[in-house]
This record gives structure tokens, C-alpha cells and sequence, in this order.
């Protein structure tokens, strides 16, 4: 496996689940005060890349497999059941894929090469800004999902090793969750997050992934005696169930940020081959994540945790590897996404402070370590007084579906709207009504998130 730099060359890439890649992906554009038009674009931007089809497919799916499959079961209950599930993924799925290709065509025709820079040239600098801050947030509310799910397996270890129930009063004052996560966090993730740049590998990320639903589907078929399933739902209780089961969908599948130097990155970086691409791509994410939503939910029931491996033993074995395993993933890839956070906010002050890069490398190292030391500290404070991962996961899939509906939808409407002056095609009011559709349901997903997460607690 290719060691890639974050700043190295696009042409370099080769076939690659190196999740580091991902860091470079979704770093900040140019500090610019605008964005390149098409004459302006350099010879290298234009330049293709050396990823061949297939190799576009794994890094799609890299992209797209995470830490959120631990979240999957839940979301399978909470849309009411396995019917409920699979039919809500199905359909999200047909939209997701759309997204993609939309995100595809719109590089093409603007010339620009990442998430954000498609965003800025197409819908303008408001709209532009607004994507770069929502990734900003995205990447700070991921970070403390990280932590959040580092206490959560870290509590089932430290029971088997201590040989005591997790959370058993007259624990020993090392085995406090606030405790563990915070050594974990000083020594590990915080020198990981402060070097400028982040180059090494992260085959954890993938290999745990994967060894978790193996592990949910096996324990599905030869279940412990011990563990017995809560109430196994055949129905959504009401519709507003199903909807809010999307946050942790859009979480799961959401990769659209990444797509744009990934297709850009292909030998032949056409609309067509990249559909193909990202079909491949999701249907194998769809079989990863329904293995790991099914499996998980008919084994608990109702009863599941929002983190599912929270629901089994402490004391067995595979279970504690697949702990493991997602502990050393989340140590690195927290420093990944803070990474590309931190570059979006550079990004923005950069551009607020309309100053070149090359003229302010001189406090480039102070600010850096103040951003990373800022952002460490409040990721971890609200990791510690937040329960469980499923809050987060609601908050941040809203997010998500911004990535995945809002932005790509602004972005196909205003392609189609700057052909009005010109010779319309016969498909053109149904790709701007389907330009609609995907910001109206993306819209309607963020705003029902937010809501629920401003309004439900304070209810309670």
C-alpha cells in the first residue's frame, strides 16, 4: 500500500485505501479572494490523473466506510424494522449516487477540483463560504464522535481487565471514563493532530471496518447464550421514525466531499465512467453497512445500543478485538478529519485577512498549534459530558445530508439556470426540478436534526 502524502501531487496517486488520502481530499481550497475561472485554470490543475477505474472504486468506498456502521443497528430500529431499513437505504441510495454524478458534471464545467471549490465557483462566494464553514462543523462533530466511541470501548476493555461490571461504583479512580478518554486524547491524538502535514497510513480504518460486520453477522448466526434480543419491531411506529433514521445514513454514506479529487484524479475523468464508479462503489458500502444493520438489529432487537458493540459481552474475545481494532482506526482518523477541518478554517481566515499564503508562512506554526490545541480541547470537553454517539450522529448526519442533497442540488440548479440564454435541452426543466427535489429533502433532513437535537433535551 502507497504511503500519500497530504500535499502530494494528484498524479502521484495510484490505487490506494490509505485513509490519509482522505485528509488531502477535503483540504481547504486556495485562499484566493475568488475562485479560478476557466481561462485561469493552470496546465497542472488540468493535468490527468494515473487512478485507474478500479482503483477509484476502493477509494470511494475507503472514503465512505467508517466508524458510523457502528450506528447502523440503531438505525434499523429506530426506522421499525429490517423491511423499513433496507427500503429507506434503497431509496436514499438512488439520490446519493446522483449526488455524485451532479458533483462530477459540475467539475467538469468549472474547471475546479474539490468539494468546495465546485461549490464556490458554481453557486457563488455566499453559498461557497457557507460550504466550507458546514464542513468545518462537520469535521469538529465527527472528532467528538471519535472520542466519544474511544470511552465507549475503552469502558468494555477496562471491564475485562479489571475483571468488574463497566461503570461499577468503587472503580478505581484510572478505570474513570473521563480519565481513560483523557489520557487516551493527551497522548495519542493531540501529537498526532499538531504537524503541519499528516502522511501516514491507516489500513486499521479498513481492516476494522470490515472485521466488525464479519463479526456482527457471525455472532447474528451462532449467537451467545447470554445475549437476548429486545422486542423485534416489523413496523415503523409512526413516519417521523423512518426520517430519523436518515442522519445516520447520510453520516454513513456521506464520501461527496471527497468525490471531487477522486474523480479528478481518474486516467479518464468522464461523467459516465465516474457513474459506474460510484455505483460500484455504493453497492458495496450498501452490502457492508445492511450486513452490519441487520445482523445487529435482529440480534438485539429493539434493544441495541446506538454504538452496537456496546450491546455484546464484555468478556468476549472477537468482540474486544473488533474494540480494538476501532480504537487504533479512530487514534489516527480523528487526526484526518481535524486536519481537514483546521485547513478550512486557515482557508477562511487566510481569506478574511485577504493575505497569500507564501506572506504569512511566518505565523503559520503559531497558529496552528492555537488551532489545533483550541479544537482538541473543546472536542474532548464536549465528548465528555455527551452520552452516546447516536446524539452526535443525529447532529452531524444533518450535516451530511447538506453534502449529499443541499450543496449538489444549488450546484445542478444553477448549472441548468446559466443555460437559459442558451439553446435549452428538452431535459432541462427536469433536471432543475430534481435540483429542487434533492435541496428540498436535504433541507428537510437538516432542519428535522436540528430540531430535534435543540428541542428534544430541553423538552425532557
Amino acid at each position: 500500500m502507497a504511503q500519500v502524502s497530504i500535499n502530494s501531487d494528484l498524479g502521484e496517486w495510484g490505487l490506494s485505501t490509505d485513509a490519509g488520502e482522505r485528509a488531502r481530499l477535503l483540504q481547504s481550497p486556495c485562499v484566493d479572494s475568488d475562485p479560478k475561472s476557466e481561462g485561469e485554470a493552470s496546465p497542472e490543475s488540468l493535468s490527468r490523473g494515473t487512478t485507474s477505474s478500479f482503483g477509484a472504486i476502493f477509494i470511494v468506498v475507503n472514503a465512505c466506510l467508517g466508524a458510523g456502521l457502528l450506528n447502523f443497528p440503531a438505525a434499523f430500529s429506530t426506522a421499525g424494522g429490517v423491511a423499513a431499513g433496507i427500503t429507506l437505504q434503497m431509496g436514499m441510495l438512488v439520490f446519493i449516487i446522483s449526488g455524485l454524478v451532479i458533483l462530477a458534471y459540475c467539475s467538469q464545467a468549472s474547471n475546479e477540483r474539490t468539494y468546495q471549490e465546485v461549490v464556490w465557483a458554481v453557486c457563488g462566494k455566499l453559498t461557497g463560504v457557507l460550504c466550507e464553514v458546514s464542513i468545518a462543523i462537520y469535521t469538529f462533530g465527527t472528532c467528538i464522535a471519535f472520542l466519544i466511541i474511544i470511552g465507549d470501548q475503552q469502558d468494555k476493555i477496562i471491564a475485562v481487565l479489571a475483571k468488574e461490571p463497566e461503570g461499577a461504583s468503587g472503580s478505581p479512580w484510572y478505570t474513570d471514563r473521563k480519565f481513560t478518554i483523557s489520557l487516551t486524547a493527551f497522548l495519542f491524538i493531540l501529537p498526532l493532530s499538531i504537524p503541519r502535514e499528516i502522511g501516514f497510513q491507516n489500513f486499521l480504518s479498513v481492516v476494522g471496518t470490515w472485521y466488525v460486520t464479519a463479526i456482527v453477522i457471525i455472532k447474528y448466526i451462532w449467537p451467545d447464550k447470554e445475549m437476548t434480543p429486545g422486542d423485534i419491531l416489523t413496523r415503523p411506529a409512526s413516519w417521523m421514525a423512518v426520517f430519523n433514521a436518515m442522519p445516520t445514513i447520510c453520516f454513513g454514506f456521506q464520501c461527496h466531499v471527497s468525490s471531487v479529487p477522486i474523480f479528478n484524479s481518474m486516467r479518464r475523468p468522464e461523467v459516465k465512467t465516474w457513474g459506474g464508479v460510484v455505483t460500484a462503489a455504493m453497492v458495496i458500502a450498501l452490502a457492508v453497512y445492511m450486513g452490519t444493520g441487520i445482523c445487529g438489529f435482529l440480534t438485539f432487537g429493539a434493544s441495541v445500543d446506538p454504538d452496537v458493540l456496546l450491546s455484546y459481552p464484555s468478556n468476549d474475545v472477537a468482540v474486544a478485538v473488533a474494540r480494538a481494532f476501532i480504537i487504533l482506526s479512530v487514534l489516527t482518523s480523528y487526526s484526518i478529519l481535524h486536519f481537514c477541518g483546521r485547513a478550512v478554517v486557515e482557508g477562511l481566515w487566510l481569506r478574511y485577512q485577504e493575505m497569500p499564503v507564501e506572506e504569512d508562512v511566518g505565523r503559520e506554526q503559531r497558529r496552528r498549534v492555537l488551532q489545533t490545541v483550541v479544537w482538541f480541547l473543546l472536542t474532548l470537553l464536549l465528548a465528555l459530558f455527551i452520552p452516546d454517539i447516536g446524539k452526535v450522529i443525529s447532529v452531524i448526519g444533518g450535516l451530511a445530508a447538506c453534502f449529499i442533497f443541499v450543496f449538489p442540488g444549488l450546484c445542478l440548479i444553477q448549472a441548468k439556470l446559466s443555460e437559459m440564454e442558451e439553446v435549452k435541452p428538452a431535459s432541462w426543466w427536469a433536471l432543475v426540478s430534481y435540483g429542487v427535489l434533492l435541496v428540498t429533502l436535504g433541507a428537510f433532513i437538516f432542519g428535522q436534526t436540528t430540531a430535534n437535537a435543540v428541542f428534544v433535551d430541553l423538552l425532557a
